[in-house]
């Protein structure tokens, strides 16, 4: 629900027309990132904002029954599809010329797993595939799909935010959305005997668990570096006012009107950098 911040971005680019030949996205920022390549600003702010009072979107109740604390079938399989809750315009997603990709990690090789234009033949395979990168361990159920296990993508070796990708389809500039304070380091986790139990048919969810505040303040340093060499736009929240897990609609329209307070004020710079 940080992204309730973040998703201001994609709105403002929508609406000032900025475009991306390549666009990257993991966990909340995955779906961020499909609702920017359909163009869907309205549906950009509306996921993470009004939509935590959506009735289904998930409670302890789901959590016992096994869907997860977020719903995540019902949030990322259903409410796309016309006459729900959040219709997705699947036809300018596809025809949007970008490339893209989708980050995953794949439970049973350890391995991070990205998805393409060549994965989405119907709009399902990309809903799935979203899920996926965005299923939290513990709290959702892993997606089973094609044969392989998923969770998060963030338990990747990017720590979460997908910069590898980029410069791996030869990309040397970069534009960057990131969901928390400049001065944010994250800690180790507090609980790694619970996850070698919980995990235990996974233990490569369990190694990257453990894993991955180191690589996800390695990848923030090297960010910070690009950044310093001018070959890399950060957008860092200048407060994060919002948990993961907010689901008070008040709180989340304040975050999201901080964000566009603040994109608007870096559009400038933005621009500039873009050369545009």
């Amino acid at each position: 629900m940080r992204a309730s911040l973040t998703s201001a971005v994609v709105v403002r680019l929508i609406r000032e027309g900025i475009r991306f030949p390549f666009v990257s996205g993991i966990s909340a920022g995955s779906s961020n990132t499909a609702n920017y390549l359909a163009q869907q600003a309205g549906r950009a702010r509306r996921s993470f904002v009004e939509f935590a009072n959506d009735p289904k979107l998930g409670n302890l109740r789901t959590f016992a029954r096994g869907d997860g604390l977020f719903n995540a079938k019902y949030i990322y399989e259903e409410t796309g599809l016309p006459d729900q809750a959040l219709p997705f315009d699947w036809e300018t997603f596809c025809t949007n010329p970008a490339e893209r990709r989708f980050g995953a990690f794949d439970a049973d090789s350890g391995e991070q797993v990205w998805w393409s234009q060549k994965d989405f033949h119907e709009m399902n395979d990309l809903m799935v595939r979203v899920r996926a990168s965005s299923t939290m361990p513990v709290l959702m159920p892993p997606v089973h799909l094609d044969g392989r296990v998923y969770v998060d993508g963030a338990l990747g070796p990017s720590g979460g935010i997908p910069i590898d990708i980029a410069e791996a389809s030869g990309y040397e500039r970069f534009f960057v959305v990131l969901t928390r304070e400049r001065a944010y380091v994250k800690r180790p986790g507090r609980f790694p005997a619970f996850y070698r139990r919980y995990f235990r048919r996974h233990p490569a969810v369990a190694d990257a668990l453990e894993q991955r505040w180191r690589r996800y303040n390695a990848t923030r340093e090297r960010l910070f570096e690009l950044e310093r060499e001018g070959k890399a736009y950060l957008f860092v929240p200048e407060r994060m006012p919002v948990s993961n897990g907010e689901r008070n609609v008040r709180k989340l329209r304040a975050a999201h009107e901080l964000g566009l307070a603040q994109i608007d004020r870096e559009l400038p710079k933005l621009r500039e950098f873009l050369g545009i």
